[in-house]
């Protein structure tokens, strides 16, 4: 009770501080004539450090704290453990792995405990880390093996066998380390456990790194192309934590002696949504990451009751599933204070859904970033009851609405957005031609995403520019549709997707999943859009799956079901 009523009376205090400043924000326009949209937020200082040295700037504070904890099995490290065992596994890096600056490391784990030490240890050793999901197939890893230059694979003992016919379609002769668990250890592949007991780490202090050296280069999803590696420096990383902190934005409390925020990592950390939300900046406000290695609606809403969680970064997929599962009930639900969405657009309805079960009051909030942005561009403030919007620019951020020519757009005009900032990526690797198309010049980055923002600087954003439907001219936005979908009683998810149509050039095509137990006729449901839109919106015709196929970040994977279906 008396933490309860504590964080009541910092609210109440920063609300009140706040109410002058939300009148600022009215009263002053964001737009300059130019048609760019200014943050209302105080600009961050962007440390001058690399990211293992920001991440333990404040290790004495919490050293003994859990930093990391398994959602499943209970094993923790401390935050003084985390850090002596990334330390030393960076040590044997470069001593009995020969890693160098600059050398790409590459990571393909589920969300274990081990993961941020693993890869803590390859920034520490002065490497780059670039992601893989562990569900890839040989074919795929061996195509990031090659664009990244890879020099070492870090792995588990099951997905070996994987990695051995990804190397063998590359034509590489790479070391493997696995992070062994009760599995047998493949012949040749290092032991990771055996590799973070304590060693010389003198050899550190040879490793030369600054903030503007890349240091994390994740792999886009492909879902509108071929995966391009996206050169993230240790500056625009650290720029998007400092964001973070931004007091009308932040989702975290102080870490004090008395008090630790609890979070689920059930992300993937493999996606820069988790890896600089999740493990980068809440490592360092000494924040405890319960990691959930593989997802099970059953198990995952036991962990959020179990671990006591407060704080949940969430995809769509994770609201709509909490919002209609039987077991997502206010008790399993009872410790939740703070919610964002992100990694995809979210309805108000199906938020409204989720908020619905949950019977004391919780923050929800809507974020938007991409990987080419560290990733967060911006996110409603923790006053903000829109849930179809985004918010206003993170601090030191620039936005701009502009048409197909490139010309600016005014307020509440729908066109491409455009950011601006020290979170925007380097560049793609190797791609002259990507980097060509999307930074376009004066520091400006093509997001390929269609928004809106209004006269007060709220950016909405309205769908993937290349994934827009024209009927007749018209534009029509997959997302609009799947929310309506998703208001159907007897529907559980929705994906829409345009096909070609003699008469109106696209026309929309549904997906959709049955709630258990229910078997409404599809003619029903269309009617049902129908009734909701625009004529030139309904929907054509509707298909029903066992399940929506999505990215591990939650995004509708649009071209298997044209590959399938179309």
């Amino acid at each position: 009770m008396a933490l309860r009523s504590s964080k009541l009376v910092r609210t109440l205090n920063e609300l009140c501080k706040s109410s002058k400043y939300t009148m600022v924000i009215r009263n002053t326009s964001l737009w300059t004539p130019e048609g760019v949209i200014k943050s209302p937020y105080k600009d961050v200082v962007v440390p001058d450090c690399t990211l293992p040295e920001y991440m333990w700037k404040n290790l004495e504070k919490w050293a003994q704290k859990p930093a990391l904890v398994c959602a499943l099995t209970g094993k923790t490290y401390t935050f003084e453990q985390a850090h002596r065992t990334s330390r030393n596994f960076a040590a044997n890096l470069r001593k009995k792995f020969k890693i160098k600056d600059g050398d790409t490391v590459i990571i393909m784990l589920p969300n274990l405990p081990e993961y941020p030490i693993v890869t803590l240890g390859v920034l520490q050793a002065g490497g780059v880390v670039s992601t893989i999901n562990p569900i890839y197939t040989a074919h795929e890893v061996q195509r990031q093996l090659i664009m990244s230059e890879a020099k070492l694979i870090i792995t588990l003992p099951q997905i070996t066998n994987v990695i051995n016919e990804a190397l063998k379609l590359a034509k590489l002769d790479l070391p493997v380390i696995a992070v062994k668990g009760n599995d047998a250890l493949p012949e040749g592949v290092a032991n990771f456990f055996e590799l973070i007991e304590d060693t010389d780490t003198s050899c550190l202090k040879d490793v030369r790194r600054t903030n503007t050296d890349v240091c994390f280069l994740p792999y886009s999803s492909g879902t509108t192309g071929l995966p391009k590696g996206v050169e993230l420096t240790h500056q625009s990383l650290l720029a998007n934590c400092e964001q973070m902190n931004e007091p009308m934005i932040k989702v975290h409390n102080e870490t004090t002696a008395s008090y630790q925020d609890s979070i689920l990592a059930v992300l993937p950390f493999f996606h820069i949504y988790a890896a600089t939300v999740l493990m980068f900046h809440k490592m360092a406000h000494g924040i405890k990451i319960v990691a959930l290695p593989k997802f099970q609606p059953d198990t995952y809403l036991d962990v959020l009751e179990k671990h006591r969680i407060n704080v949940l970064f969430a995809a769509p997929p994770l609201i709509i599933l909490m919002g209609n599962h039987p077991a997502a009930t206010s008790e399993k639900l009872q410790y939740l204070d703070t919610i964002v969405n992100g990694a995809a657009p979210l309805s108000k309805a199906d938020a409204e859904r989720l908020l619905g079960r949950i019977k004391q009051e919780v923050r929800f909030s809507q974020g938007y970033g991409l990987t080419e942005t560290s990733p967060v561009v911006s996110m409603s403030d923790k006053y903000s009851k829109r849930y179809d919007l985004v918010g206003h620019a993170f601090p030191n951020t620039e936005l701009k609405i502009v048409d197909g020519d490139m010309k600016a757009l005014g307020p509440n005009e729908t066109g491409e957005l455009l950011v601006r900032g020290p979170q925007v990526m380097k560049g793609y690797k190797d791609n002259p031609k990507a980097n060509a198309e999307t930074l376009i010049g004066d520091g400006w980055f093509r997001t390929g995403d269609m928004g809106i923002v209004n006269e007060e600087g709220v950016l909405k954003i309205a769908d993937r520019l290349k994934e827009l439907i024209k009927v007749k001219g018209f534009q029509v936005p997959p997302a609009e549709l799947e929310a309506v979908l998703r208001e159907h009683p007897a529907v559980a998810d929705a994906a829409v997707i345009g096909v070609p149509h003699p008469t109106k050039g696209e026309s929309p095509k549904a997906f959709i999943c049955m709630k258990s137990g229910q078997n409404e006729d599809v003619k029903n449901i269309a009617k049902f859009v129908e009734e909701r839109v625009a004529p030139y919106k309904k929907v054509d015709d509707i298909v029903v799956l066992d399940a929506i196929p999505k990215s591990a970040a939650g995004k509708i994977l649009r071209i298997e079901l044209r590959k399938k279906y179309c």
